[in-house]
């Protein structure tokens, strides 16, 4: 399990890009045949991914950083499919996950078993103090909030899936974007949340493509250069924001102090430096 410790705003002038890259981005999560994790110290979130191959289970382990005697002892987990069909078996019941399917797992669920080839399984964890039940929703099943517009490049199908008034969980907030054709901008003007770390993963981005996604303060902006598959961590002092060279899809994912999706600062775009 790699280990990203926390940062603040004061540390991103003096960044260069490897730095940032190392603090950030997490370039490598479906590796074929394992499961791979990063936790990040804002907010105690876990980001993974879990790539069966070779008709083999893939279960998920006991990572010795949690000081657990299993992974979800104390947490809760969000999986998203970015891949090809695929089976999580919890606890002995098997839930089918097509691409685009969001299954939430709660705190006490002891065995998570991936299986599937071709299927790409994103996990996205945070400490649980409660328990809330296990549930599955298939793609287009959420809440659906169309977002922008084609004028601005922006025009975005939101679908959330794990938030209050869809599945519920003790903190975690989690959904799946895809921008329409012609659209590149995924949020902008830009916001933060102070409460709350906001993590992205960008998938269905053409192999050539790229994302430049926006982060650090408004007053003090910085960019990354992203590829398909990749993911941002995201402080609840930075900016969140990116436009592709190509229309795309993004699983975005938040956990801290509350669940309110709307509970955002704006950064208009004329304060941004």
């Amino acid at each position: 399990m790699d280990q990203r410790y926390a940062t603040s705003p004061e540390q991103i002038p003096g960044a260069d890009t490897a730095r940032l890259r190392d603090r950030f981005l997490i370039e490598e999560l479906f590796v074929p045949g394992q499961v791979t994790a990063t936790y990040t110290h804002h907010d105690r979130i876990v980001l993974g991914g879990a790539t069966p191959a070779g008709g083999a289970a893939l279960p998920l382990p006991t990572f010795d950083e949690l000081r657990a005697e299993y992974f979800l002892a104390n947490r809760e987990l969000g999986i998203v499919n970015v891949g090809a069909a695929g089976t999580v078996t919890v606890d002995g019941t098997e839930y089918a996950l097509p691409n685009g399917a969001c299954l939430y797992l709660g705190r006490g669920t002891r065995d998570v078993v991936f299986a599937g080839d071709g299927a790409q399984f994103y996990l996205f964890s945070a400490p649980a103090h409660t328990t809330y039940p296990n549930q599955l929703v298939l793609k287009g099943e959420g809440t659906v909030r169309e977002l922008g517009d084609q004028l601005t490049s922006n025009r975005r199908s939101l679908n959330q899936y794990i938030h209050a008034d869809g599945i519920r969980s003790c903190q975690i907030v989690m959904g799946v974007t895809e921008l329409h054709p012609g659209s590149m901008w995924n949020t902008m003007p830009a916001h933060t949340h102070d409460r709350r770390t906001e993590c992205y993963l960008y998938f269905d981005l053409p192999e050539e493509a790229r994302i430049i996604h926006l982060l650090g303060t408004p007053a003090e902006t910085r960019h990354l250069v992203v590829a398909d598959r990749q993911a941002i961590i995201s402080p609840s002092w930075s900016i969140h924001s990116g436009v592709g060279t190509s229309a795309y899809s993004f699983v975005w994912a938040m956990a801290g102090e509350n669940q309110s999706f709307d509970d955002m600062d704006p950064a208009p775009v004329t304060d941004l430096r």
